[in-house]
């Protein structure tokens, strides 16, 4: 959203309040701060050990108190998260227009991935307008009946601060052999808790066994769940580098240093198609099934063969890896948040740009 935001700054007369769940609050303030952007409320929503009833119940709560004290003309909310939807449903009960950016992205599974999959359907049930990444997306939304008026193409914004991000790139502050090739490995969602890691950190020994020449990192996430079983399995492997969560810049940097990316991140999926760089995805279904067809990811899930026969393949057969990586990417020109913008305005009668009222955004 960082690219949103910067350009509803951009524009005259438009107040543009940022709102942060508290969800992982240092990550998404390292994050923002990679951006130059400032939090003007933290709703502080985040336990230890919460459920998604508990979350929830914060959420709507939370948001409430919010609409009530900024009131504002429209509410910007990305993607699938459960602060998605909440913020959504409560500015929906305050008859607050929503946008939604990343809208109609589907695996038409519901429990795949767990629980997004239901969030944005949800969300697009209830949001004024819509913004597209892919005409696959697009079309998904008119499947499902949302007013072809009410739906456009932007592009994805993560190429747009993607691209942001080539203009701060950074030396990879780690001790790989540039001898060695890279792999790229990142692991977090809630759907590959349990036996699923364990099978793809079982994957990743045998791939670090058989591969002498291959060093690997895993950015760590800070869910204990993941955490944890990461650390027990991998963290004794001479050329796994098992670290924190890394600047934007340095991740960026990893991609492009990368042979190809092991990921069940969505947004690595859409970053590493925009650096040319295969994908092999840790999940069953994915909603960014564009990737598939154009032949630069393959969906691997948990199957240890299968992601250790993929990934060899990769590593050791060039012409593969090519062929691959000429899929490209289907996420845009890096021009998705200009449009988002322009169609806000436009749907708010603001074409004048009146002072008077205020664009409101999570």
């Amino acid at each position: 959203m960082a690219p949103v935001i910067h350009e509803l700054k951009r524009r005259a007369a438009v107040d543009t309040i940022v709102v942060l769940t508290g969800q992982h609050r240092e990550l998404a303030r390292q994050a923002l701060g990679w951006f130059d952007i400032s939090i003007d409320h933290d709703l502080d929503v985040m336990q230890a050990e919460q459920g998604l009833c508990e979350l929830s119940a914060r959420l709507f709560s939370a948001f409430g108190t919010l609409w009530s004290d900024v009131s504002p003309d429209m509410a910007i909310v990305q993607g699938d998260t459960t602060s998605a939807l909440v913020a959504a449903m409560s500015g929906f009960y305050r008859h607050i227009p929503i946008a939604h950016v990343e809208a109609g992205l589907r695996t038409y599974d519901v429990q795949n991935p767990f629980p997004e999959e239901m969030n944005r359907t949800q969300i697009s049930k209830i949001a004024a307008v819509h913004f597209a990444p892919t005409e696959k997306s697009r079309d998904n939304l008119l499947g499902e009946g949302v007013p072809r008026e009410d739906v456009h193409i932007t592009g994805n914004t993560v190429i747009d601060a993607l691209n942001h991000m080539t203009t701060r790139q950074k030396t990879i502050p780690l001790p790989l052999d540039s001898r060695r090739k890279l792999v790229l490995v990142s692991i977090h969602r809630r759907e590959n808790i349990g036996t699923p890691l364990i099978n793809i950190c079982g994957a990743l020994r045998a791939l670090h066994e058989t591969c002498p020449d291959t060093e690997f990192v895993l950015p760590v996430h800070p869910n204990p769940n993941i955490f944890g079983p990461v650390r027990a399995l991998l963290s004794n492997l001479e050329r796994f580098h098992l670290v924190e969560p890394l600047e934007y810049p340095v991740l960026v940097a990893l991609i492009r240093r990368s042979r190809f990316l092991l990921t069940d991140s969505g947004g690595l999926q859409e970053e590493g198609s925009a650096c040319g760089k295969p994908i092999l995805v840790l999940r069953k279904e994915t909603e960014r099934s564009e990737i598939i067809a154009s032949g630069i990811g393959k969906l691997v899930g948990s199957d240890r063969r299968r992601i250790i026969a993929e990934a060899i393949r990769l590593l050791n057969d060039d012409g593969h890896l090519f062929a691959m990586a000429r899929g490209g990417s289907p996420f845009g020109d890096g021009r998705a948040a200009p449009r988002i913008v322009d169609h806000c305005l436009a749907y708010l009668g603001r074409a004048d740009f009146q002072p008077a009222k205020r664009l409101g955004f999570n």
